[in-house]
């Protein structure tokens, strides 16, 4: 069984001082990596310019990509911004990058949106064409790379090139609008750890499994708090009721040893041993590393 890796993502710091801060807040709670992420519109920021910049500011955290949106990079134009964050973060880059979930944010920049499977074919294509590129580099080749989703095509993806797994935890909702997005059942996430690892075959064991924590709740009562989550229908946080939120993985609600130990269950059931959090939720989990170390 793999050791526990945690890693949180940041969005747009406002100063090199602020970004300085937080990272020395993930060393001080344990964290292993810090992680930019791709999306487009005001109050964003480049997440190579971000990741780089977190290299700078932390003594040993990893740095690294969850995820980049395809549609937004050439192939060329990608290996060379990876070349440069693995030769300027001293090799503590990973690689994250994924199909895309968010049609409104292609749509407000005027890039096409395309359909699932043809967005599936480009991640591909895409992951062989800067594999190939970055070969080229003298001493470099391609880094540590995850591979995110939760569809059997992403997972199939991820089986065959992918150093980690991501499981996103949501499903776009059938016949609803884009973004519409629905929490993994366990039932699901079963299937899908079932399915990474049959299709990877002999990589099986080799392939570290992450799993993207979208909410997390400390709470003495974890059941009311699930109830308010189901009623409220957030269209980007659906959950079926409110035993779906108490049980999917990717939702951590209750006591800090509650969580603990739920992570460290999810862990015997579905391999999660990398788990990643938002920035919002980054100190708020901090102890919660502490006390799954102490439990393991």
């Amino acid at each position: 069984m793999r050791n526990f890796r945690f890693g949180f993502t940041v969005d747009s710091p406002g100063s090199q001082r602020e970004l300085a801060q937080i990272c020395g807040t993930a060393e001080a709670w344990g964290y292993d990596v810090v992680l930019a992420v791709d999306h487009l519109g005001p109050e964003r920021s480049s997440p190579f310019s971000v990741l780089v910049a977190a290299a700078y500011a932390s003594e040993r955290l990893r740095v690294g990509t969850h995820v980049l949106n395809i549609g937004y990079w050439n192939p060329s134009i990608l290996a060379r911004e990876v070349a440069t964050a693995v030769r300027l973060s001293e090799g503590r880059l990973e690689l994250g990058i994924g199909s895309g979930i968010v049609k409104a944010q292609y749509d407000a920049a005027r890039i096409p949106w395309h359909p699932f499977q043809e967005r599936m074919d480009r991640l591909n294509a895409t992951i062989d064409e800067v594999e190939k590129l970055l070969s080229t580099e003298h001493g470099l080749g391609l880094p540590p790379l995850m591979v995110g989703g939760s569809s059997d095509r992403a997972l199939g993806i991820a089986a065959e090139h992918a150093d980690i797994a991501s499981f996103g935890g949501r499903y776009q909702v059938p016949g609803e609008p884009p973004g519409t997005l629905r929490f993994v059942t366990p039932a699901e996430a079963d299937k899908g750890v079932e399915f990474l690892r049959a299709r990877a075959g002999s990589r099986a064991d080799e392939i570290e499994t992450n799993s993207f924590i979208l909410h997390v709740e400390v709470t003495d009562d974890r059941h009311a708090a699930a109830e308010r989550i189901a009623a409220a229908r957030d269209p980007h946080f659906l959950v079926q009721d409110a035993q779906h939120a108490l049980e999917t993985p990717f939702m951590l609600l209750g006591t800090e040893e509650e969580i603990a130990r739920q992570l460290i269950e999810g862990r015997e059931r579905y391999g999660f041993s990398y788990i990643t959090v938002r920035r919002p939720h980054m100190e708020l989990f901090g102890p919660i590393i502490e006390r799954v170390r102490q439990l393991e």
